[in-house]
């Protein structure tokens, strides 16, 4: 129990931090599902970089979602996602939310040379009644489609018990009513390999996509590689 770890192991822990999960662009790190999350667009940045383009991230949401410290999670994180150019900005509510999100697909029609970067990709979050009144946002949005180097993915916490709602609810059925494609992550890394698959947008007129990550894997912690 108390032998001496040997010297290859003992060398490797000590170099092993707690920010691994942030500042680490390859090999394995331990971190829980809301700080996947975290960490999904600044491998989407990262990706695209060596694809050639240079896009930026928006995230935005309800502070009272049940994807419980998440935008906690992406404060203390800021310096991360700062050097990886991503931007969080909570929203009022879910629909200001929702809506700054679908701006962020729409450079195509800022004058040609006047953009900052190739595209944005995105994350909305909220609770299931912000998906049921965001359904508009979703509609219009989806049907218009995201920007050539842009994607957007939505991230509904559901609270199927009214832990903190005032109704079940589950969002699957809005979103497929809005024609968004519906993933489900069973794991921390399934949350990081199919994050990095939504984002990339299909061809025009593809929308965004919706995630919904159970409350069992946001706070689950695994080594994803």
């Amino acid at each position: 129990m108390n032998a001496p770890l040997p010297d290859p192991i003992r060398v490797a822990l000590q170099s092993v931090s707690l920010d691994d999960k942030y500042a680490l662009d390859y090999g394995h790190a331990f971190m829980s599902g809301v700080q996947a999350l975290v960490k999904l667009p600044m491998l989407q940045r990262v990706r695209d970089l060596g694809a050639g383009k240079n896009t930026a991230g928006f995230i935005s949401g309800y502070r009272g979602s049940p994807l419980g410290t998440y935008d906690q999670s992406l404060q203390k994180a800021e310096k991360y996602l700062k050097a990886h150019h991503v931007v969080f900005q909570p929203g009022v509510n879910e629909e200001l939310a929702a809506t700054a999100l679908w701006g962020t697909q729409q450079l195509g029609f800022a004058p040609q040379g006047s953009n900052k970067y190739d595209g944005v990709f995105g994350i909305w979050y909220g609770k299931g009644p912000g998906v049921d009144r965001c359904s508009d946002v979703f509609k219009h949005a989806n049907m218009a489609g995201t920007a050539k180097h842009g994607g957007v993915i939505a991230i509904a916490g559901d609270d199927h018990i009214s832990k903190s709602s005032t109704a079940p609810h589950q969002s699957d059925h809005i979103f497929k009513a809005c024609g968004t494609p519906v993933f489900f992550p069973s794991n921390v890394q399934d949350i990081l390999d199919m994050g990095l698959r939504q984002a990339d947008p299909p061809p025009p007129p593809g929308g965004g996509d919706a995630g919904r990550v159970p409350g069992v894997l946001r706070n689950a912690g695994r080594f994803p590689h």
